[in-house]
């Protein structure tokens, strides 16, 4: 292929298939008794605040100012909390390991896709352990806890699968958020189950529960639902809950997308990572929306990246860690087309 471009029609299925996590109230001693551990039920709260934010006209403006200081702050939403006498958080969710990296789920030039087959499956059988690797250490870790693992006086996770004889457990706190790999033992069996799951050798599905001690009766953090539009007095925080579990409804829970961008935050090959010593989602341009920063330019995103490695004469060009980058990224999934550009 002399100059290869982007087909009009291209997507990627992720391989990495999180599902929902569900949310456990009971006590650290409990680990292991599943008798003593009950769903978390949601209920609303609604407070008397205090306002503490205006726009500049009003704060231009003394006397409006002091009237509005003097107005409540209705606030009014949802929440969850650990049941008191209990003081232990538990998450638990599935992940499913998907084979087929090399085969795009929808691609209309044939002459595009036989090259990507031939380029990616090469990485795919030789290279892919440490994308595997760093997936199984995010587990290890508990980083899909997000908030929730702020603060908690211990840590646990435990991965349970077919292959595994007995379960993996993991002190969450022996694996820093700031790093990425280990050649931990258990890290290392859980990287092999990973990996034969993306090479197709197995069937991998992966039972994941997480343990974070977090204090008597504490709040818990599920995830939060976007709510456009919201009526001006009506409930403001809506949060992330599933019903029918062991016959309770509106139980707290994770989405699947928040544990999946956890699982993929692998990134710490973009630019001025030793500024920020921190490790962020594999995304194509490295956005990161809490920081308003892109961190990744039109030199070193997915679609340059991918298009340089694909064509012969500048496939020398890419290092190991940018076909690491471009691979993530089809784990990922996504829709790529030229018309999405």
């Amino acid at each position: 292929m002399s100059t290869i471009k982007l087909p009009s029609v291209l997507a990627f299925d992720r391989k990495l298939e999180p599902s929902d996590g569900v949310m456990f109230s009971g006590s650290w001693q409990d680990i292991g008794n599943d008798k003593n551990w009950q769903p978390i039920v949601l209920f609303e709260r609604r407070n008397r605040a205090v306002k503490s934010n205006f726009t500049q006209e009003v704060l231009d403006d003394e006397e409006a100012l002091q009237k509005q200081i003097a107005e409540a702050n209705l606030s009014w939403g949802d929440d969850g909390s650990l049941k008191h006498g209990q003081d232990t958080l538990r998450l638990s969710f599935s992940l499913r390991v998907v084979a087929g990296i090399q085969n795009p789920t929808a691609c209309n030039n044939v002459e595009f896709e036989s090259r990507f087959n031939e380029v990616i499956s090469g990485y795919v059988q030789d290279d892919l352990q440490e994308l595997a690797n760093r997936y199984a250490y995010n587990i290890a870790n508990g980083r899909f806890l997000w908030r929730n693992r702020v603060g908690a006086q211990q840590l646990k996770v435990s991965v349970n699968a077919i292959e595994l004889s007995k379960q993996l457990e993991f002190n969450a706190y022996d694996f820093a958020l700031s790093k990425t790999t280990s050649d931990d033992k258990d890290v290392v069996q859980l990287t092999q189950l990973i990996l034969d799951g993306f090479k197709g050798e197995k069937n991998t599905v992966l039972q994941v529960e997480a343990f974070a001690q977090l204090g008597d009766a504490q709040r818990v953090w599920p995830s939060q639902k976007m709510v456009l539009n919201a009526a001006k007095g009506e409930k403001s925080r809506h949060l992330f809950s599933l019903d029918g579990v062991h016959g309770n409804d509106n139980v707290a829970a994770m989405h699947c997308e928040k544990i999946g961008n956890a699982l993929r935050t692998i990134d710490d090959w973009y630019p001025h990572f030793e500024q920020t010593n921190k490790p962020i989602a594999i995304e194509a341009y490295g956005s990161v929306t809490q920081r308003g920063v892109a961190y990744r330019s039109t030199r070193n995103d997915f679609k340059t990246l991918l298009l340089k490695w694909l064509s012969s004469e500048t496939s020398s060009q890419l290092t190991e860690q940018d076909k690491h980058f471009v691979v993530a990224m089809l784990i990922r999934g996504g829709v790529f087309g030229e018309g999405e550009s």
